[in-house]
């Protein structure tokens, strides 16, 4: 097995399985909140079972996040943990969803789809952790041509290849731009470079306000990537159909926002272009819970979602329907690896503390 840091041990709470409690958990996203979340419940007793859309558990950390920034094999060793030793199952390339299933990002390698209605009634609890596998790319004229894609997109797509789940190779470039400022932003970027591009961050702000961090830009620029700062896109320049750069707005910063940081405000008649061949936007995702937004099936679940398309959950990660709780990045937003298995933790022990509850309450039938 190796080890302790040849692997992720996410049932870091114990060394071997414990006695069953008889008590069934089904946890749908295979993230880092699921598998933290699976780590201690299979800790405490509970016997649980992993849904996930991909052909490996992981979620971003195997399919989107460089294995330079988290190796993949130390996941997959600890998942290889979860099985071997605690009995965890993984029903992978299953996607789970309530109402008309909705085509997200990384849905390409799904083979069999499952009623969320289904896990919920066959469960004694459920934990959803699916994440955020929805881009949220800006409308400007021009993205619709080839050679625009998401970081998401981009990076899933390299790491499938990798992996050999597909014989696609993902696109190469010449001259790569890449638009935002966080972790999607550096991570596309530097991808692009160690794949032979000439790569550009463009980002509104500057450096200072960049959600990555003044380390991670200047690490990445002493890897070769270019930094500029104080620019907004507003078209991509196409020919034939196809990308061949961006045209972008000078900006200054203003007052501050609502997020609190300085507004970036259009300086007039200062715009240029960039060159481009692959352009790629890394302006944010949304969160993809399991279920449609149509109010029929969320009242049929007791499920209820934010404006943003996250999961409403109270203190304790529950949501409207008592036995469904939710954790990670589908509740919060985009976040890093550590808050998600930090949220997935929390959640793994209020789902233990609600099904000891209703034990004492009035004694649950194993399914």
């Amino acid at each position: 097995m190796g080890g302790y840091l040849d692997f992720m041990n996410f049932a870091f709470l114990c060394r071997s399985k414990p006695a069953s409690r008889n008590l069934r958990v089904a946890v749908i996203g295979a993230g880092p909140a699921g598998l933290a979340a699976t780590g201690y419940l299979v800790c405490r007793g509970f016997e649980v079972d992993v849904f996930d859309k991909q052909p490996l558990p992981g979620g971003m950390m195997v399919f989107a996040i460089p294995p330079w920034r988290i190796p993949k094999q130390r996941v997959l060793e600890g998942v290889k943990r979860l099985e071997e030793v605690f009995g965890v199952r993984f029903y992978t390339r299953t996607k789970v969803f309530a109402g008309e299933v909705r085509h997200e990002e990384g849905d390409s390698l799904v083979e069999k789809s499952v009623p969320l209605e289904e896990v919920v009634n066959d469960y004694h609890a459920v934990l959803i952790s699916t994440g955020t596998w929805e881009s949220k790319i800006p409308r400007l004229p021009g993205v619709g041509s080839e050679g625009v894609v998401s970081a998401l997109d981009y990076l899933y797509r390299v790491r499938v290849f990798e992996l050999g789940f597909t014989a696609s190779p993902p696109p190469r470039s010449r001259r790569a731009v890449v638009i935002g400022g966080g972790y999607s932003a550096i991570d596309a970027a530097e991808q692009a470079s160690r794949m032979g591009a000439d790569a550009t961050i463009v980002y509104r702000r500057t450096v200072r306000e960049a959600p990555a961090g003044v380390y991670e830009v200047e690490r990445v620029r002493r890897e070769g990537v270019d930094f500029v700062e104080l620019a907004s896109p507003v078209e991509v320049v196409a020919e034939n159909g196809r990308a061949k750069g961006v045209r972008f707005q000078r900006m200054r910063l203003g007052p501050p926002d609502e997020s609190g940081r300085p507004q970036p405000v259009p300086v007039e008649g200062a715009d240029f272009v960039l060159e481009a061949d692959l352009v790629i936007f890394a302006t944010g995702e949304a969160p993809t819970p399991p279920v449609t937004r149509s109010e029929e099936v969320l009242r049929k679940l007791g499920l209820s979602l934010k404006k943003d398309g996250s999961v409403s959950v109270n203190k304790i990660y529950q949501t409207s329907n008592p036995k469904v709780f939710a954790a990670g990045d589908v509740v919060t937003g985009p976040s890093r690896v550590g808050p998600a298995v930090r949220s997935g933790l929390y959640a793994g022990r209020f789902v233990e503390n609600w099904l000891e509850t209703q034990l004492v309450k009035a004694p649950l039938t194993a399914r």
